[in-house]
């Protein structure tokens, strides 16, 4: 049920933005709209209001817009020719129909936004609650600056520069904001006594993990399907106690076991309901965002959300960063696939969106949000790439014939989608198929 409910909420609503922004400016421009479809193939059901056949399709793998007189070269055009009546779309010029076709992306583009902006402002800007907790250090790395200085684990943080510090939040906020050299005064507290540590700050900023391990309980969060931690029976909300023997105090200990098993076999003790138990996981290799060779077994950390409070400007600036970051993060994840770094195995299908959109009406608000805004940004940017039947295939098309003045054959437009359209079948086969192979039991 969750997953049916993600997939509306997530890829069905966000189709429906795309498609509705192509059909609000074909009719803008006096494009007669013959159909509004989610999905292709054959109709399910839908109504007609004025000319327009709004309809729900057997196929949920997109949508389109129908306007009268399209291009029959068009694989979502009927099979009546324009007659260059003027509310056709043939009859319009080729920047509006250029613009009809950027509309659809465009509209998924500026969503993230909205959706985000307005999450900010009713609910507030979601934080992980542990960084209300107090600074109490675990997992310092020998290199820290801090364990130079003999603090150890189970030491707590109480003031920068004289500044309280009581959460970690507080003194993430200083830190950043404090001066890019010279010293910090951190005093600690270690079983009721306090004393006084100095180290540079660049030394903080310079050294990876200075501060230890955020405190991220060990818990059970989101679980993808077919992984070995789904196979070997862990649940949503187990805690990790330990691994191998080797007790773990936060999700960093669980991490590092993992990352460091080079594919040995993880005996977990886990914590589920007061009792505790063991299963073995087996590790799978694989390639993480960076296209890197890793060790995973397919569960992401449990934990809660705490919200501060936004005004309006506020979430729109921060809703507008966070959609900048996730722009310049796709195209680089893109960038890595074209180059080869990053394997087109890593990629998701419908299969593979369906099962992350249901993890995410479990996981709450806040992860469904932002999987509507994900999927929103990537509808966007991917269907403005130049690929024939796409969008950005379009409008590539109608910018050369306006570069040359004229149109070209429709054997040419046919065969210019044709090659589009076989090249995104095969490829869609192909990453479903790595999709539907990582759910199965047998797949490791």
């Amino acid at each position: 049920m969750n997953t049916l409910i993600g997939i509306f909420l997530v890829l069905g609503l966000m189709i429906l933005v795309h498609e509705w922004g192509h059909f609000i400016v074909a009719r803008f421009f006096g494009v007669r709209v013959d159909v509004f479809s989610i999905g292709f193939g054959p109709r399910l059901f839908g109504f007609k209001w004025g000319a327009t056949d709004y309809r729900i399709s057997a196929l949920p793998l997109g949508g389109y817009v129908r306007m009268a007189g399209q291009d029959l070269s068009e694989v979502d055009s009927n099979d009546v020719a324009p007659t260059g009546a003027p509310d056709e779309l043939m009859s319009k010029p080729r920047w509006q129909r250029a613009l009809i076709s950027f509309a659809g992306p465009a509209v998924n583009l500026i969503m993230p936004i909205l959706l985000l902006a307005g999450f900010f402002a009713i609910k507030g800007l979601p934080y992980p609650a542990y960084l209300d907790k107090p600074i109490v250090l675990s997992g310092l790395p020998q290199s820290s600056p801090l364990a130079k200085a003999g603090v150890t684990d189970g030491d707590q943080i109480v003031s920068v520069n004289e500044v309280p510090t009581p959460t970690w939040s507080k003194a993430n906020s200083y830190l950043v904001q404090a001066a890019q050299d010279g010293m910090l005064r951190l005093k600690i507290n270690r079983q009721g006594t306090e004393r006084v540590v100095e180290v540079k700050a660049t030394d903080i900023r310079n050294t990876d993990r200075a501060l230890g391990n955020l405190p991220i309980p060990a818990l059970v969060g989101p679980l993808e399907r077919g992984m070995p931690a789904s196979r070997a029976g862990l649940k949503r909300g187990d805690l990790i106690v330990a691994v191998n023997g080797t007790p773990v105090n936060s999700w960093y200990d669980f991490f590092d076991q993992i990352r460091h098993s080079n594919g040995r076999m993880l005996n977990t003790t886990i914590r589920r309901n007061g009792t505790e138990m063991t299963v073995a996981i087996h590790p799978v290799q694989d390639k993480d965002e960076d296209g890197q060779v890793a060790w995973r077994i397919g569960v992401g950390p449990g934990g809660e959300w705490a919200f501060k409070d936004m005004t309006l400007t506020a979430s729109v600036k921060e809703a507008s960063d966070e959609t900048a970051g996730a722009t310049a993060k796709l195209f680089g994840v893109l960038g890595r696939l074209f180059s080869g770094k990053l394997s087109v195995r890593q990629l998701r299908s419908f299969v593979g969106i369906a099962a992350l959109a249901g993890q995410a009406v479990e996981e709450g608000p806040v992860d469904v949000i932002n999987m509507m805004a994900m999927i929103s940004l990537n509808l966007g940017i991917l269907n403005l790439l130049p690929i024939p039947i796409l969008d950005g295939g379009n409008i590539l098309l109608l910018t050369l014939e306006g570069i040359r003045r004229r149109d070209f054959s429709l054997a040419f437009k046919e065969r210019f989608v044709q090659v589009g359209l076989v090249f995104l079948l095969v490829f869609f086969a192909y990453v479903m198929y790595n999709d539907v192979v990582r759910l199965l039991p047998t797949h490791s």
